[in-house]
């Protein structure tokens, strides 16, 4: 062991200087040439009205720059493989270090993709299994569901001095499911949904959405192919024709002397609708789907997707696929019961991925659970599993409000793992509207005043008493408290549920009352989704809004979302005589210089590509003949331009008096969106920002029962008072609104409250009280009544 000479150290050293991340001038989106100094390896936690600028500085400024500087690390070979990421608009960013940004991000919904498959616990588990599954059936791809197994066999030529050409044979053996093709599910098409038999290709018999009778690549290639007459109706085919018609394999046919490729219409369908995820789709293609298929559990398979071989090779008694459908903190406890030295690095990992999803609270969860099934809060913890056990320090982890979708008795944990993350050296940057996270920060930025224009400035930075005293929104609303209601409304009618099994639920029986507001509470994985979305969505009259993400292009915004800019185009078309196409900037007005985007991209390969302002149309989208046409005085690009509250008063009366776009516009600014710009890209709106859009645009459907699926992510804590008034206002109107919520302001401001527990998983899945808030508070028997009681100083 060395000894220290040196009694005291001499001046610090040059590089123990570097303990803070600079940002000066920062521009992106709605931010003011913010200026700030984040100290290193503290929890910093960002809060602000919903629009403020919080994403714009944490993940667009910070993380996106950190990114940015590692990718060029890389050679311009492998940069070319990667995403490319243009500098943020800011003049000086220092001190940063390497960012692992876990976002809000829906894992890929591809039908294949599993909680097993996202975090390698699979990986793992087909190692374990291809070394001690007795039988042995062969390598870990054997145990994959995604892998087929190949068998080839000819002749190939080896150009290695004398060519000369040898007899080869292949092997490969995958554990697809060869039914099923690895999905677990397989469908039955109802050909009706597909085609009328009693017309003719020539008469337009198909009847699949998008096939146009003059479409070449579709249905002109089964009318002018040559196997099928065009003009007989369907009914009165062959056997041979209908073989063809429905099944034949690809191919090569001439149409108009263009070569195309015909295929039997089943397998066509198949590929272009049903290999995609059904949530992806469109909603009208989503809505042929339902209609024309339906997916019943793989018969040869079992819904397990593996074949029989991967199923028969188990380790004392399980095989993988009964291990994948084990509850995750039971096969933790399984695979401790494993010991076996030749695999014990391996179980070692295995163990450790396993724990990580117990401690962060999913071990709920299963591994053969699809990916596209889970919540945003649930994905971003499933994204954390990697970097729990990690031993890397000095990095930046950013996190977009990890406590969304968790139960307040969860929060207390989330928050130690935020906080063990710091204490190992890391600096932790929070998005988080929550009060609970909040006060476990070292260092407090509050983003305001407002939202959109009215923000993107600092209004406070320090400590979280600081941040108590001063006069913030968020300093002034951080110890809200809702009361409970002195006066409850009274049912109208019962929607009742009997025998609900969906998932974990056991047998379910419960009636939610109609013509009040009823919330379903419950820790997460208690069955609150499976519930309402297994046994309510799916009615008639049922508006359910959920959380997922909104499908859009930089192309689209709110006006083009809502349907709002229909009206607005035709009220121009009409004042000014013309055809309405013209004041749409992806049709007929568009600027042809940048064909309506008001950008001209140039990609750049594997440097950053450069958006630069289209000089015709000075980004304005439109040809200049069209700015010509003025409505109320404004043309259409001013009127993109404007706020949601500048257009509903623009709207509202006088020349632009509209009253469809206005009736749209008000629904906008009663879920809080008065400050979107109608013409904004859909791709620059916070997650908190898209759900009440998607509110906004579902409210005026014909439905009598609302189902939202915990509408307070994202809010503020001064919005969510404008939220519980918006849900009064619905009630009062006559509609049903039944909310899955775990923020206990929505849960005291209830009629009435179904609780569901009282464990998560096959802990859960049981109703352990209904009744009045004030009920739920006195009875104190669930966790949901502990925590309710202590938030409103019962």
């Amino acid at each position: 062991m060395a000894t220290r000479t040196d009694a005291r150290s001499p001046a610090p050293h040059a590089a123990d200087i570097h303990d803070v991340i600079r940002v000066h001038g920062a521009r992106v989106n709605n931010l003011k040439d913010v200026s700030i100094e984040i100290p290193k390896r503290r929890l910093t936690v960002f809060t602000g009205v919903s629009g403020s600028g919080k994403t714009s500085l944490v993940f667009n400024t910070i993380a996106a720059e950190s990114q940015r500087l590692i990718n060029e690390t890389y050679s311009a070979f492998v940069q070319g493989f990667m995403p490319t990421l243009a500098r943020p608009e800011v003049d000086v960013l220092d001190g940063l270090t390497t960012a692992i940004i876990v976002d809000q991000q829906k894992l890929g919904a591809d039908p294949r993709s599993t909680v097993g498959t996202a975090t390698d616990a699979n990986a793992m588990l087909r190692i374990l299994f291809s070394r001690l599954g007795k039988p042995h059936i062969g390598p870990p791809s054997a145990y994959a569901f995604n892998v087929p197994s190949v068998r080839a066999s000819g002749a190939i030529t080896v150009e290695r001095g004398a060519k000369k050409t040898v007899k080869a044979t292949f092997n490969r053996t995958g554990g697809m499911c060869t039914r099923c093709e690895g999905r677990g599910t397989v469908s039955d098409i109802d050909l009706t949904q597909l085609y009328d038999d009693s017309k003719s290709l020539a008469e337009g018999a198909f009847t699949i959405p998008g096939w146009k009778s003059d479409s070449f690549w579709t249905v002109r290639v089964y009318a002018e192919s040559g196997l099928l007459d065009p003009d007989k109706p369907i009914r009165k085919y062959t056997k041979r024709e209908m073989q063809d018609f429905l099944h034949r394999e690809p191919t090569k046919v001439k149409v108009e002397g263009v070569n195309l490729t015909y295929e039997g219409l089943i397998p066509k369908i198949q590929k272009s609708f049903l290999s995609k995820d059904k949530e992806a789709l469109q909603p009208h293609i989503r809505a042929f789907v339902e209609r024309a298929v339906t997916f019943t559990t793989c018969p040869e398979c079992g819904g397990t997707r593996l074949s029989e071989g991967a199923r028969s090779s188990k380790i004392k008694r399980i095989n993988i696929a009964d291990a994948c459908a084990m509850q995750i903190s039971d096969l933790a406890a399984w695979v401790r019961g494993l010991d076996e030295p030749s695999v014990a690095p391996l179980l070692t990992a295995l163990r450790q991925t396993l724990d990580s999803f117990v401690e962060i609270g999913l071990g709920y969860l299963a591994l053969d659970r699809p990916t596209g099934t889970l919540s945003g809060g649930e994905a971003q913890r499933v994204k954390m599993i990697r970097h729990l056990g990690s031993s890397l320090t000095d990095i930046t982890y950013v996190f977009d409000e990890p406590t969304a979708g968790l139960h307040p008795h969860d929060i207390q944990r989330m928050n130690n793992l935020l906080l063990r993350l710091r204490d190992k050296g890391n600096t932790v940057l929070v998005v988080e509207h929550k009060p609970e996270t909040i006060a476990i920060a070292d260092h407090v930025v509050d983003l305001g005043p407002g939202a959109g224009t009215a923000g993107g400035t600092v209004c406070f930075e320090g400590t979280v008493e600081g941040l108590r005293a001063g006069g913030t929104v968020t300093g002034r609303h951080f110890d809200d408290r809702a009361a409970l209601k002195e006066t409850l409304r009274k049912p109208t009618g019962a929607l009742e549920i009997r025998g609900a099994n969906e998932n974990n639920l056991r047998d379910v029986d419960v009636d939610i009352p109609l013509g009040v507001l009823a919330v379903i509470t419950g820790v997460a994985g208690s069955g609150k989704s499976s519930l309402i979305h297994g046994s309510v969505s799916g009615l008639d009259g049922v508006v359910a809004i959920d959380q997922g993400a909104i499908r859009g292009s930089r192309r689209s915004n709110p006006a083009t979302y809502t349907g709002l800019l229909d009206p607005i185009r035709k009220a121009f078309a009409k004042a000014n005589d013309v055809k309405p196409a013209l004041f749409s900037a992806n049709s007929e007005g568009a600027c042809p210089s940048c064909n309506g985007a008001g950008v001209i991209y140039t990609d750049l390969a594997m440097m950053a590509g450069v958006a630069t302002v289209c000089e015709e149309c000075e980004g304005k989208r439109f040809q200049a003949s069209v700015l010509e046409y003025h409505l109320g005085g404004r043309d259409i690009s001013e009127v993109l331009a404007m706020s949601v509250t500048e257009a509903e008063e623009f709207f509202g009366d006088g020349a632009a008096h509209t009253p469809a776009a206005h009736r749209i516009l008000d629904r906008l600014a009663d879920v809080g969106l008065g400050y979107l710009s109608l013409g904004q890209p859909l791709t620059t709106l916070s997650g908190g920002e898209r759900q009440r859009l998607k509110l906004a645009t579902h409210m005026g459907e014909k439905g009598g029962i609302y189902v939202l699926d915990e509408p307070t992510t994202g809010l503020h804590l001064a919005d969510v008072e404008q939220l519980l008034a918006l849900l009064d206002r619905l009630v009062d109107t006559g509609k049903s609104v039944v909310v899955i919520e775990h923020h206990q302001a929505v849960m005291a401001h209830a009629d009435w409250i179904i609780d569901l527990g009282p464990g998560a998983g096959h802990d859960g899945g049981r109703l352990v009280f209904e009744g009045t808030p004030a009920d739920l508070v006195a009875d104190r028997s669930t966790l949901t009544g502990e925590h309710l009681a202590a938030y409103v100083g019962a």
